[in-house]
């Protein structure tokens, strides 16, 4: 099975926190491919300037994914403006850094960690995955099927030293989201997690990250390939997989033998 060039023309897709980082790489990569594209971030003239730069008709959401009265009015608004929806990516998260700006050089333990802090990273990166998909998956199934890829991370780094409550919220995300599978299990909706492999060169990366560090970040279009493939006719019934996207080649080559 080969992705190269995978095709996703007339997919709908709702991409959350397709701003900027990982988020809008995958929605460049999905306007390339053909796909008509919704994101979300929480400022209006933000979101509305990276749809203007990711051309393709793609169509900007100002979007709080911590409200889920918020969530509700911008999952009816993408359902109206694309006349459905085909596939969510649940990308939208916060970092490190709103908690701690040098968290690379001078890691900080749990119990230093504001209690607002720790909530507003949970809401975003945890009960943000759950209130999007909660709001789309019901359309998905009236709709006859679709698909949900929730963005993760590397297993190491939900369990690394001064990274509360980024790893604790991000683990909790990948628990929901094998949970998600298992409840649509038999029906038309698949659940699948993408994760980079690695820390990526994007707006969550501390100033002071030692040059020699920064080198080695993987850029955020390494998402680009396997989020084309998981939105192509080609990854029909894929389901409850977690796909790492600086190893696609090695899993779909695994996958289809």
């Amino acid at each position: 099975m080969d992705s190269t060039g995978a095709r996703a023309d007339g997919v709908r897709v709702l991409v959350t926190g397709g701003t900027s980082g990982l988020g809008e790489a995958m929605a460049s990569a999905l306007v390339d491919a053909g796909a008509t594209v919704v994101i979300t971030g929480r400022d209006d003239a933000r979101t509305a300037a990276a749809a203007l730069r990711l051309g393709g008709g793609t169509v900007g959401i100002a979007m709080d994914v911590r409200d889920d009265e918020a969530v509700e009015r911008g999952v009816e608004l993408a359902v109206s403006r694309l006349g459905g929806l085909d596939v969510l990516v649940n990308n939208a998260g916060i970092g490190m850094r709103t908690v701690n700006p040098h968290f690379f050089t001078a890691p900080q333990p749990f119990w230093t960690v504001s209690p607002e802090g720790f909530r507003d990273v949970v809401a975003t990166n945890l009960s943000g995955y759950f209130l999007v998909a909660r709001a789309v998956v019901p359309r998905l199934l009236a709709g006859g099927g679709g698909r949900v890829v929730n963005v993760s991370m590397n297993h190491s780094t939900m369990n690394r030293t001064g990274f509360v409550p980024y790893g604790p919220a991000r683990a909790g995300a990948e628990a929901l989201s094998r949970i998600m599978a298992a409840d649509l299990a038999g029906s038309p909706v698949t659940v699948n997690l993408l994760l980079p492999g690695g820390a990526t060169l994007t707006g969550m990366i501390p100033e002071d990250l030692p040059e020699e560090v920064r080198a080695r970040l993987l850029p955020a279009s390494v998402m680009a390939e396997p989020i084309r493939w998981l939105c192509s006719p080609a990854a029909a019934g894929v389901h409850d997989q977690r796909i790492v996207a600086n190893a696609f080649p090695a899993w779909l080559a695994e996958h289809a033998s």
